[in-house]
């Protein structure tokens, strides 16, 4: 089957949006993610209007911030970007986990206590109608399998996000990942590198390239994976190194072209 390709817009500061969007749109994208701060984007209704003219649904908006942290200022920001969400009809909401413990190991506890807070945060969101997705990621507290595994058995609400680069990059591959985590999967990530390398001190480094510019990750098994489970949701594509002076976001929609290409030569 096809899949509803979306954009990662993670480098987008201060765009002038219709211009960017209609730009990806003739790239072939279908929709995109945002992580733009409340007061860039506007209102609901103002974003939808940008987005209608261009065609381009805004599918995922990312958090600000971790619901690892209790901290309150934390919880309402996020709470206003739920609401936001879920007024433009977003797919799901996105978030990652926040740092490690300074000068210890990270503890079970904490990866338990960090999905409670997930929870509270999806809990939150489910009167919107809204899911929470968490987006799995190397470097952060979560920064293994077994702890990525203790995590989801953890989750009674939010879902999952499977970036299939950050889940090859542990060890775990990927699109077993995606059949063994299918009950609590709700959206992809699609991301490669040129290179890798992990530090001494187990900081992962990786240097991200366009999708199918490399093929570290297998994207064919992949979509043999999704295939397999039913998945039927937004499938996500992240861009890779920025180039200096082709770094605006209308370069990179421009840029983007190629992915889609490739994605949709594949069968995706």
């Amino acid at each position: 089957m096809s899949y509803k390709l979306a954009y990662c817009t993670l480098r987008w500061q201060n765009p002038e949006l219709g211009p960017a969007l209609n730009k990806l749109a003739e790239a072939g994208w279908q929709g995109w993610e945002s992580r733009l701060p409340l007061d860039w984007m506007g209102t609901p209704a103002r974003m939808r209007r940008i987005c209608d003219d261009a065609g381009m649904p805004l599918v995922v908006l990312t958090a600000n911030g971790s619901p690892d942290s209790r901290d309150r200022e934390n919880v309402e920001l996020n709470r206003r970007r739920m609401e936001f969400a879920a007024e433009m009809g977003c797919d799901c909401y996105m978030y990652m986990n926040g740092g490690k413990p300074e000068g210890r190991a990270v503890s079970d506890d904490d990866v338990r206590a960090a999905a409670e807070g997930a929870d509270e945060w999806a809990e939150y969101a489910a009167q919107f109608g809204l899911e929470l997705t968490y987006h799995i990621h190397t470097n952060l507290l979560v920064d293994s399998i077994e702890h990525w595994k203790l995590y989801m058995a953890s989750l009674r609400t939010a879902k999952l996000c499977i970036d299939v680069s950050h889940a090859q990059l542990w060890g775990y591959d990927p699109a077993a990942s995606l059949q063994d985590f299918r009950a609590q999967l709700n959206y992809v990530h699609l991301q490669d590198w040129a290179t890798t390398t992990r530090r001494a001190d187990g900081f992962y480094d990786p240097q991200w390239c366009q999708v199918g510019e490399h093929e570290n990750v297998d994207f064919p098994a992949i979509k043999e994976a999704l295939d397999g489970i039913g998945y039927a949701r937004w499938v996500t594509a992240c861009p890779g190194q920025p180039i200096p002076g082709r770094d605006d976001p209308i370069s990179e929609a421009e840029r983007s072209e190629g992915m889609v290409d490739y994605l949709r030569g594949i069968g995706y």
